[in-house]
């Protein structure tokens, strides 16, 4: 590991100006490439404590052995010397995009004599027409074989050209009509370049002028009694409009653009590419990239305009570029796409319409993009054994922590506190095993005290099914639960689970066998910084547990902290544990909230008729239905109460008496406008059934 401070350059030696630098390691590879309007100011930020650096570009710095730059004139010239050395060195710490094939694209030979239709990849020629890309290159021949049949154009290779004009006999495709043959004749090279002028024009969009001849074609032809005509054009018809179902129109006035999405955590990032040409999505690309630098969204977006027309030119760089974030400066950016396409790009963020509503179609595609790659990270059984390997070599276990629990607190500023608990067993979710919990010990916001309560409730837990097991007996060496100190935890459970209002035999299945609710994890993740893991530590030290690891896993840097430790373990960020303990973590903080939220929902929707007894959830909607509103019940008479039907007097008395009783509800909210509604919760929808407000019920695992 190089000191920076062994390389960095003297005082008064970078220059300030607009440049690119690269840093080298100590056998002269590149191993990072940046630009800067100003290196003086840019690489001073290397050349400060290492304690107040990203993890990642600490580790970067600290690699590298040397720094060297290059002056430019302009932030422009700075932009594609930078793309054109990440091109050449391919630096270890810059973004990579793993998918960095070449898609393919539908093109067009207009350079020759008899033009051909195909499938092509890599640099684009002089004189062809391309229209793309394309995902697959399946997409393009299931176009090309719907389109053959009204534009029979040449499809073949050189070779079967050349073959066919030799034996006079034309391939498959001349005989079934899906080719003009012109290797044999049947058509002039004038008439066939027609034919491939007629097809570059419907794929790039002018299809409508072209489908109204056909069809009044099909009508003369109809008139004129030629109905086997008539039948082969209202064909060429349907097989025209099913091609253009593939492409469907989703932007007006036949607008050009590429739309870019970016969805992101912080080790890795999928970019979605939409390629919209004549109003119509015309292809889809997508890369995922690791984050091997610190790097913002408009970072993300600046290498993958970078990527996606670094070789480009012309009209295959299209007038508009809409992006989820500008990158900072944008000017220079701008300036390139222009320079590539001969004329002005507009680069910009949608704020409103179908080009936006659009982009968010892009962007749910990187999301589920991401969560794909995702999932197969986490399914592949040799990735999960070597997460598992660095975890246990990182936090000094004595073997790989195959069953993993993690806990996170959440609530709303001291309101409804809860916290979940999540496993994974062998790297993988065990959703059946999920708990939740809610916090009364104490009331108020103190996630410290909070992470205390629950690692002490699940844990005595466990300690009692172990004794009720038989799995912890006097082994002669004072080990063990037995005697005073069983009964004294069974005591301090059974005084937990009353305080809970659950029954102190809950630990019982319904055939009386206990529940495995305390299957020992070898490994315990608070969501957290020291406090949290100390309380957690803490915790199991008071009921004597010493056979369970503990860590922590603070967001803010990905730094995993230990028990009565000063500093953190920062993990490789190419580290497999680092990414399965972000996934064990992210879980537990989505299941939590989610029953958080569900919580303040319930709490929000309770209503005084809950408390009435025999009153089920038909009557309670009869009443409101009837009244409108609790306020209105609250002041009707029992006489008016008796009118609703399936409602007696003596009901009608219970539910007065119910309602007086209660305090009268807060007011609504719109939670749109922030205005203070006059009815209470519970005011009836103009569709008669009672407005209610919060997230839905989204309940997993036991309440606890």
């Amino acid at each position: 590991m190089a000191d920076p401070s062994s390389y960095r350059p003297k005082p008064g030696q970078i220059p300030d100006s607009p440049g690119v630098y690269r840093f080298r390691d100590e056998h002269r590879r590149v191993i990072y490439v940046g630009k800067a309007k100003s290196l003086r100011q840019r690489l001073a930020n290397y050349f400060q404590d290492l304690a107040n650096l990203h993890p990642r570009t600490r580790s970067m710095v600290t690699t590298a052995a040397s720094v060297e730059w290059t002056v430019v004139s302009t932030e422009v010239e700075a932009l594609q010397l930078e793309y054109s050395w990440i091109k050449e060195f391919d630096p270890r710490f810059n973004v990579k995009y793993r998918d960095d094939k070449s898609y393919p694209y539908l093109a067009v030979t207009m350079n020759e004599e008899f033009p051909r239709v195909q499938v092509m990849r890599g640099h684009k020629r002089k004189g062809v027409r391309y229209f793309g890309p394309y995902a697959h290159a399946w997409a393009i021949r299931d176009t090309v074989d719907l389109l053959l049949r009204v534009f029979p154009v040449r499809t073949c290779s050189a070779g079967v050209f050349k073959n066919a004009t030799r034996t006079g006999r034309p391939c498959l495709l001349g005989y079934i009509g899906k080719c003009s043959a012109p290797c044999v004749g049947r058509v002039d090279p004038e008439e066939h370049r027609e034919l491939a002028e007629e097809f570059c024009d419907f794929m790039a969009g002018r299809t409508g002028t072209y489908l109204r001849r056909l069809e009044q074609r099909m009508t003369e032809a109809a008139e004129e009694m030629e109905y086997e005509r008539a039948a082969r054009l209202r064909d060429d018809i349907g097989a025209l409009r099913k091609a253009m179902e593939k492409n469907a129109v989703v932007l007006a006035d036949a607008t050009d653009a590429d739309l870019i999405a970016v969805a992101e955590d912080e080790l890795e990032a999928a970019v979605q590419i939409f390629h919209v040409r004549g109003g119509r999505v015309r292809g889809q690309r997508g890369w995922v990239t690791d984050k091997v630098e610190e790097i913002t969204t408009g970072a993300l977006v600046e290498h993958a305009l970078q990527q996606l027309y670094g070789e480009e030119k012309g009209d295959s760089v299209p007038k508009e570029v809409l992006v989820p974030a500008l990158p900072d400066p944008v000017e220079p950016v701008q300036e390139w796409l222009a320079d590539r396409r001969g004329s002005a790009v507009s680069l910009r963020i949608p704020q409103r319409g179908d080009k936006k509503a659009l982009m968010e179609t892009v962007q749910r595609n990187a999301q589920q993009s991401l969560a794909l790659h995702k999932t197969k990270r986490a399914s592949d059984l040799t990735t999960r054994s070597r997460a598992l390997e660095e975890i246990a070599e990182a936090l000094d276990l004595d073997s790989a922590p195959l069953r993993i629990e993690c806990y996170d607190i959440s609530h709303l500023q001291g309101d409804d506190v809860v916290a979940s608990m999540v496993v994974f067993e062998d790297g993988l979710q065990r959703k059946s095993e999920y708990r939740r919990f809610q916090i009364k010990g104490f009331e108020g916001q103190d996630d410290v005290r909070s992470m205390h309560e629950v690692i002490t409730r699940r844990f005595r837990r466990y300690l009692v099914e172990k004794e009720r097991t038989g799995e912890w007996v006097e082994d002669g060496h004072g080990d063990g639960l037995v005697g005073g100190a069983a009964e004294g935890l069974q005591t301090g459970l059974e005084t937990a689970l009353e305080a809970d209002g659950l029954p102190a035999d809950s630990l019982k299945n319904e055939d009386g066998r206990p529940k495995k609710f305390a299957y020992p994890p070898q490994l315990v993740v608070v969501d957290g910084g020291q406090p949290q893991v100390a309380a957690a530590k803490r915790a199991l030290d008071e009921l004597g547990i010493d056979d369970v690891a503990v860590c922590g896993l603070a967001k803010r840097l990905e730094e995993v902290w230990l028990p009565e430790e000063e500093d953190p373990v920062v993990l490789p960020r190419t580290s497999e544990g680092l990414y399965l303990l972000q996934r064990v973590r992210d879980e537990a903080h989505r299941f939590a909230i989610t029953y958080q939220r569900t919580k303040r929902a319930k709490r929000f929707r309770s209503s005084p008729l809950d408390d009435v007894p025999g009153l089920g959830e038909t009557r309670k909607q009869a009443l409101l239905k009837h009244f409108g509103s609790l306020k209105k019940l609250r002041s009707a008479t029992i006489d008016q109460i008796c009118e609703v039907p399936g409602i007696g007097r003596k009901t009608a008395e219970t539910i007065a008496v119910a309602l007086a009783q209660a305090a009268p509800a807060a007011p609504a909210v719109n939670t749109a406008t922030g205005e203070i509604m006059e009815e209470e919760p519970g005011t009836m929808g103009s569709g008669g059934e009672p407005v209610t407000t919060g997230a839905p019920d989204e309940r997993r695992g036991q309440e606890t």
